[in-house]
C-alpha cells in the first residue's frame, strides 16, 4: 500500500493518530478534552482533537465512526464521512452523537473516530438537455427490493 506525506501538528498531548493493524484503512483519532463530556441520549457535541493537518492537493481526509464505539456505546459521528479539504488548516473536530438509551461519557484521550486519506478528482460539469438512458433509469431508494 502506497502512503502519502501529511504534515501534522499535535497540540493535544495524546499520541499521534495511528493504524491499529497492518490492514487498517483508518487511523484512530482521540478526544482532546479538558474535562470529560457526558452525552445524554440523542445529544451531540463537537469534540476537539488538538490535531491540525496539511493534506496534499488532490487528497482529502475523511472522518468516520469507530464501529466498536457505535455498537458498544451507541456513539457515532454525524456528517459522516466528514470531509477535511486539502486547503483547511484549522483544528480537526468530530461531531459525536449518542444514539443509545443511556448517557455516555467521553474522556480525554478516548479514541472517538477514524481518519482515512483518499484521493479526490475534480469534475467538469456541462449543461445538457437530456441524459442518456440506462437500464436502471430513475429507480432509487429501495427500487430493487429487500431480498
Amino acid at each position: 500500500m502506497q502512503s502519502i506525506p501529511v504534515k501534522i501538528v499535535n497540540t493535544s498531548g495524546n499520541p499521534l493518530p495511528a493504524y491499529a493493524t497492518e490492514g487498517s484503512a483508518g487511523m484512530d483519532i482521540r478526544a482532546n478534552l479538558e474535562i470529560p463530556v457526558t452525552l445524554q441520549p440523542l445529544e451531540r457535541f463537537l469534540v476537539p482533537t488538538g490535531l491540525f493537518v496539511e493534506i496534499p492537493t488532490g487528497y482529502e481526509a475523511q472522518i468516520r465512526p469507530r464501529s466498536g464505539l457505535a455498537i458498544k456505546q451507541g456513539i457515532t459521528c454525524l456528517n459522516t464521512p466528514g470531509t477535511i479539504d486539502s486547503d483547511y488548516r484549522g483544528e480537526i473536530k468530530v461531531i459525536l452523537v449518542n444514539l443509545g438509551n443511556a448517557a455516555q461519557t467521553i474522556q480525554n484521550g478516548d479514541r472517538i473516530a477514524q481518519m482515512i486519506f483518499a484521493k479526490t478528482e475534480k469534475a467538469d460539469l456541462f449543461l445538457v438537455q437530456q441524459l442518456n438512458e440506462s437500464v436502471r433509469g430513475e429507480g432509487g431508494f429501495g427500487h430493487t427490493g429487500i431480498q
